[in-house]
């Protein structure tokens, strides 16, 4: 049954990716690289986020 979900989980995502492109037309390659520069944005602010808490945490009060 998990096998099952996960097929349909993938005929969803594949349907909801074919609808975007035809809808997004030319502009597709610039929407996908708003989205993938503002994922990668977010993700490395929070990285430096957890390692500026880990580095204050480790520093025993030390300037």
């Amino acid at each position: 049954m998990g096998k099952f979900f996960k097929i349909i989980g993938l005929a969803a995502a594949l349907a909801l990716a074919l609808f975007m492109a035809v809808i997004t037309g030319d502009f597709g390659a610039w929407y996908f690289a708003w989205l993938v520069g503002t994922t990668m944005i977010v993700l490395i602010a929070a990285a430096g986020a957890v390692l500026f808490d880990t580095q204050e945490a480790n520093s025993n009060g030390k300037v």
